[in-house]
């Protein structure tokens, strides 16, 4: 979401990082390249000009001048300005009430709001370990009960029945009332949208919100929109009193704009960020995390939540346990690494959250995408068992009938062979008790990577 405000500002704090002496002129200019940064990546006017002013009034005193690293310095100002505008800490649900405790989900047409009822139904489940019911109250897009009612058997949370004909706020009591029923702890009500603010829609919601009452007032938005995001939440804020929102489709191709404005015009957090289409496509918002990823230190606490909730323990496990037996890594082991990592969002994803990556020219990383993961994974579909059991066997003939299935050619055969080879000598080692030969070249590699990326003496900061 945030690659070319990343790319801007990490430039821009790496070369202020390195001077040993600021002075007023060199924070003026410094500035000067951050408020055209923000005012590129869509952030609203009036935030960019407090932002500026404040991080202005820290870095002209003491702090910045008479510190022994004062570019450094200026960084954190920068870093801590940033969690400030968006809120300092994430803000968690208020589920503290009797059940079931309603969230009403509110926003635009195509906002994602039904995807977003699923994404954040499952959340509930799995995290929060809550038993869900999901009800839709959009009876003028009857496609979205049915894509609710579909999402919802995906997931297994409760799902109650509406229709095209009923009343919303008759269906939003009902529901409520089968919550109940069904002890439920949570009732997401999903609701109608429209292309653009409306008395209509304004007094239709209303009139659900008066009904239930719910605990949470959720406004779901595309973060694409820029500050047209908050500016809308703005206005549904003066209707319905707003106790959050949930930025979505924080995956494509967006400035960041939304994000950084919505606090500060809103008055209200940021609860959840969405990416995707996957009911699994749900993280709380974090701002000192998200102000780590846009200037370039990466999101580690959120990568190994991430490797914690996503990746297949029991599987790890199994080939821990192949591993230390002395049995091979085959290619069926090599294919659910590689599913693994697409199901943790893909390598870009988690090349954004790695320390250091804002350090790497943007013309290499943009040669980094998940066409080469999804390759992979398609040729080792085109085996047969015994192919990826025993890669060995897979020569001339067997080569082109895997290309010809996979749809690829015979190199991408060669090099998806040669990958597996140098992951099955890594993995040989750690079977035989080789991790500290591993660690020593992993050392030895240190040297040869941007800082940030490798543990001891190479995990500096990245300006």
């Amino acid at each position: 979401m945030f690659d070319n405000l990343t790319e801007r500002l990490s430039r821009t704090m790496r070369q202020l990082g390195g001077k040993g002496r600021l002075t007023e002129d060199s924070i003026k200019a410094t500035l000067r390249e951050v408020r055209i940064a923000l005012l590129e990546a869509d952030v609203a006017l009036p935030v960019v000009q407090q932002f500026i002013g404040q991080v202005k009034e820290k870095a002209v005193g003491q702090e910045v001048l008479k510190s022994l690293t004062p570019g450094q310095a200026m960084v954190k100002i920068v870093h801590d300005e940033l969690v400030s505008l968006m809120g300092k800490e994430n803000e968690a649900l208020d589920l503290k009430a009797k059940p079931p405790v309603v969230v009403l989900m509110a926003g635009l047409q195509g906002s994602g709001k039904t995807t977003t009822t699923a994404k954040l139904a499952r959340y509930l489940m799995e995290v929060e370990k809550k038993r869900v019911m999901v009800v839709s109250c959009d009876v003028y897009r009857p496609a979205a009960i049915e894509q609710l009612n579909t999402l919802s058997t995906q997931i297994g949370t409760i799902f109650q029945p509406s229709s095209a004909d009923q009343d919303p706020t008759a269906i939003a009591r009902e529901a409520v009332a089968e919550a109940r029923r069904q002890m439920c702890d949570a009732l997401i009500v999903d609701t109608a949208g429209r292309q653009h603010v409306d008395n209509e829609m304004m007094q239709e919601i209303s009139a659900i919100h008066t009904e239930v009452s719910p605990r949470e007032t959720l406004f779901v938005v595309d973060s694409m929109t820029g500050q047209d995001a908050a500016n809308t939440a703005k206005a549904f804020n003066e209707a319905l009193d707003l106790t959050g929102v949930i930025l979505t489709k924080t995956d494509g191709d967006a400035r960041g704009g939304a994000a950084l404005s919505m606090r500060l015009i809103t008055q209200k957090p940021i609860k959840f960020l969405g990416s995707g289409e996957k009911v699994d496509a749900l993280q709380p918002f974090h701002p000192e995390r998200l102000a780590s990823r846009i200037l370039g230190m990466g999101d580690v606490l959120s990568l190994v939540e991430d490797v914690q909730r996503k990746v297949d323990q029991k599987s790890a496990e199994k080939l821990v346990k192949k591993m230390r037996r002395g049995i091979g890594f085959d290619l069926e082991d090599f294919r659910s690494q590689l599913e693994q990592m697409m199901n943790m969002g893909g390598i870009g994803n988690l090349m954004d959250k790695l320390p250091g990556m804002g350090q790497i020219p943007e013309q290499m990383k943009s040669k980094v995408d998940d066409k080469n993961t999804r390759h992979m994974i398609a040729l080792i579909n085109s085996m047969t068992p015994q192919e990826r059991r025993f890669p060995d066997v897979i020569k001339g003939s067997r080569k082109r009938r895997i290309a010809q299935g996979s749809g690829l050619d015979i190199q991408a055969v060669n090099r998806l062979l040669k990958q597996h080879g140098q992951m099955q000598k890594m993995m040989k080692k750690m079977g035989k008790g080789g991790m500290g030969k591993m660690m020593k070249n992993l050392n030895r590699l240190q040297g040869q990577l941007p800082p940030g990326l490798m543990p001891g003496g190479g995990n500096k900061p990245p300006f």
